[in-house]
């Protein structure tokens, strides 16, 4: 599959910094997203939309981004999830690994980053 084709969700509660991911993404070659608010609506938008690759922050209203991964990976074990927040310690962080994320990238987000990841999933 190609980034072109793929599916993304972004789940973060800042409107900006969902708009600098998708900014991002846009520019590597993504055009179809699916964008959450927080964690609850970010899990309901995976069953939903079954994307290809999602994005959460961690510190997220109503359910954080830990709590949204360990449910997604719990209706789809094989979910491709990066982990993107500016407030990740390090127990956050081994906590959000251990619920099944993939990946994470410390905010302000690195295009470089964003582009070595996306690369080492689609062609």
């Amino acid at each position: 599959m190609q980034l072109k084709d793929a599916k993304i969700l972004i789940g973060d509660d800042s409107i900006l910094a969902r708009k600098q991911l998708k900014d991002v993404l846009t520019s590597l070659g993504a055009t179809r997203f699916v964008e959450a608010v927080n964690g609850n609506e970010a899990v309901e938008k995976f069953i939903a939309e079954k994307p290809d690759l999602i994005f959460l922050d961690i510190i997220m209203p109503i359910k954080d981004g830990i709590s949204a991964v360990r449910e997604i990976i719990a209706e789809d074990s094989a979910a491709q999830i990066v982990i993107v927040s500016s407030v990740g310690t390090q127990h956050q962080l081994k906590a959000a690994i251990e619920a099944g994320a993939k990946d994470f990238v410390q905010k302000p987000i690195n295009a470089e980053q964003i582009a070595s990841i996306v690369s080492s999933r689609f062609e």
